[in-house]
């Protein structure tokens, strides 16, 4: 088969591609394409410098080897580009683009960048533009369905270079070089042809192997399906496809007539299978996915999909695990074939047992990651040996390598509509493999989405408690990057939920969160009253340990704003509390907390009393850090109240139970445990 690239969905990174060439033809649009990079733009005619990067335009219907072109061009130039070359898809099989947004995520993911979970498109493109500003990379969009995407993701960079690979003209970018195809010559035709049939064929009838190239219009994507044809038929003249060809009057592309002609010759489970592959998530497909779709083991789908590559009906993906890509240019087809043959219902089935066994698989690889619990390894050898992982790092490879599909999954159940409960499964399953394998932090800017389809699902089937569960986790990734006011949002938005639900758990945290938020926000005062809330909440359902630590929140809140009176009542509440519970450890720091705020509020006396009981419950909590930091405040307060010398005994008591070296003043411990540290005291109270 030729080697037009394989792409899986998900931007790329690549600095010095190995692969084999094995282009061929194209002599006159290489040289051109070339010729473009060196021409001076419209800018530096006019005397300007130039303000972006300059764009290549590769137009020409799918199929006709446009990416093939782009991606020895880029093999070609690569080495004037040093820091690298980027690669994106920016349109689904079905032709639907891809979002600016999450090409502009998955580009600065493949730069190894930061990137905040949830972040809006303009602040993504942004910042994919200030860390392109000072390197000199080659941009490969493929698959570019208009202008304002390609213009979206262009870096104000004259050094960097934009090669776009679309059906038409990028209309409204500037200065863009186009470069048209139509179909290869007679000469690469019959070339291509040869790599699929052997020499020989060719050589003793090389009019009809003219002919055939002739009735492919030189279209690589035919040529490869009649090469593929003619491979699997050993005994076939080549005339005997050339006739064919030329004998189909039907209405349709070259393309569509030699994949009519391979199609009609599979077998009935064959051709089954090929045409439900027009589901596959993202058009990647493993053989779990195709044995899914045609009901077959996953042996026999491994072997159906071999044979469909061998025929040129699908692409191998350079992958550790199997795996297969759906040409672009055959996906319409496909559909169309599984929609003509397929009643509506066998559709939705072949899409529920594909799901099906997605949930099952995340199923497992999230299991292989609890092995110690009896109960999981059960769950385990209950299941099909081939749903099974080796090893947790199995999972985690398979997990990485499936990713894209997976998201592409989840969005595709949420689209479908009919197939919600499986769809909500999937989601549940992909975040908790997620959080196992990843973290939850690593893993924040794909959760971020997968929420946001929860939460689709959830209001539009009405379900008010995952509604909640789905703001909730959206709210907290929103506070974490910062965005403070959306996140208030999303909690008020998730208390209604939890009420209308009648769920204490979620209706609890809301208020919570609420709370958090303000404070974040500096509303001091509205923060303690949300915290109170939520406090007299859990005194209602007797949670005394969930109420002490609300206790120390209301207090903090309390002290930030400089109402010491109100803190200090809290933080003994809060001591109270987790004595009450027996919670040595969660008392001491509720103790050292209380022993702050007197400080603050002018009470050293206090404050050095409260400071050394703390240290006695952190010494039977065997807490060494807190001792430390309580011996340096203890420090700290004698030194206030005229003692230099027990101050120094009491930090170098301090130094002692960490290891380290005496210093004079070392308050680093200190600082390090001090949550809600207050650095100019207030006499209101």
């Amino acid at each position: 088969m030729t080697d037009q690239a394989v792409d899986t969905g998900e931007a790329r990174l690549s600095v010095h591609p190995a692969a084999e060439n094995r282009f061929l033809g194209r002599t006159r649009e290489l040289k051109a394409l070339r010729a473009d990079i060196e021409r001076a733009g419209l800018d530096t005619l006019s005397g300007r410098k130039a303000p972006r990067a300059r764009v290549l335009l590769i137009a020409g219907r799918p199929g006709s080897g446009r990416t093939t072109l782009a991606e020895e061009l880029v093999r070609q130039v690569a080495d004037g580009y040093p820091d690298g070359v980027l690669r994106a898809r920016l349109s689904e099989p079905d032709g639907t683009p891809v979002p600016v947004e999450r090409t502009a995520r998955e580009l600065l993911t493949a730069l190894e960048l930061p990137v905040p979970a949830g972040a809006a498109e303009d602040d993504l493109t942004a910042a994919l533009r200030a860390a392109l500003a000072d390197r000199r990379m080659l941009l490969l969009l493929d698959d570019a369905p208009g202008a304002e995407q390609v213009d979206a993701l262009l870096p104000d960079a004259p050094g960097c270079l934009v090669v776009a690979v679309s059906s038409g003209p990028l209309t409204g970018i500037a200065d863009v070089r186009p470069c048209t195809l139509g179909g290869l010559d007679t000469k690469s035709a019959v070339e291509l042809l040869t790599r699929f049939t052997g020499s020989v064929r060719i050589t003793v009838d090389p009019r009809s192997a003219e002919s055939l190239a002739e009735a492919c219009q030189g279209h690589p994507a035919a040529l490869v399906l009649a090469g593929g044809w003619l491979a699997a038929r050993p005994q076939a003249a080549v005339s005997d496809l050339a006739k064919r060809l030329h004998a189909d009057t039907d209405d349709g592309t070259p393309l569509a007539r030699v994949l009519r002609l391979a199609y009609g010759r599979l077998s009935g489970p064959a051709a089954r299978t090929l045409r439900l592959l027009s589901l596959a998530p993202a058009g990647l497909v493993d053989p779990h996915t195709a044995s899914a779709l045609a009901g077959c083991s996953v042996g026999s789908a491994r072997a159906t999909l071999d044979d469909f590559v061998a025929l040129g009906l699908l692409r191998p993906v350079d992958s550790p695990l199997p795996q297969y890509e759906v040409p672009g240019c055959l996906h319409p087809l496909l559909r169309a074939l599984a929609e003509g043959q397929e009643r509506p219902a066998e559709l939705q089935l072949a899409r529920a047992r594909m799901l099906e066994r997605t949930v099952r698989l995340l199923q497992s690889c999230r299991a292989i990651t609890e092995t110690d619990s009896p109960q999981t390894r059960e769950k385990l050898s209950a299941m099909p040996h081939e749903a099974r992982f080796p090893s947790p790092r199995a999972a985690a490879d398979w997990l990485r390598l499936r990713r894209p599909a997976l998201l592409a999954s989840a969005r595709l159940a949420v689209a479908d509509g009919e197939l919600d409960t499986l769809a909500r499964r999937l989601m549940s399953q992909l975040v908790r493999a997620m959080a196992a394998h990843v973290g939850t932090q690593a893993a924040a800017p794909d959760l971020y989405g997968v929420h946001g389809l929860v939460l689709d699902v959830a209001e539009r089937r009405g379900l008010p408690r995952e509604k909640a569960a789905a703001l909730l986790n959206l709210g907290d990734l929103d506070a974490q990057t910062g965005r403070t006011r959306d996140a208030l949002a999303r909690y008020r938005a998730a208390l209604d939920a939890g009420r209308e639900a009648d769920d204490p758990y979620a209706t609890g945290r809301a208020m919570e969160s609420v709370g958090g938020a303000y404070q974040e926000l500096g509303d001091y005062d509205r923060a303690a009253d949300w915290f109170g809330r939520a406090l007299a909440d859990r005194l209602a359902r007797g949670e005394h340990e969930q109420a002490a630590r609300l206790y120390g929140r209301i207090a903090t809140a309390h002290t930030y704003a400089g109402h010491y009176g109100a803190g200090l009542r809290n933080w003994r509440a809060a001591v109270a509390g987790y004595r009450r519970i027996g919670d040595v450890a969660a008392h001491a720091r509720a103790l050292s907390e209380l022993a702050r705020v007197q400080e603050y509020a002018g009470r050293p006396e206090e404050s050095l009393q409260t400071c050394q009981e703390a240290a006695e419950w952190a010494r039977r909590a065997d807490d060494v850090r807190l001792q430390a930091a309580l011996q340096l405040r203890l420090a700290d307060t004698l030194e206030h109240l005229g003692d230099p010398a027990a101050a120094r005994l009491h930090r170098s008591a301090a130094e002692r139970m960490l290891g380290e070296e005496p210093a004079e003043e070392d308050t680093s411990l200190e600082q390090a445990a001090d949550p809600c540290e207050i650095r100019s005291a207030s006499g209101e109270d």
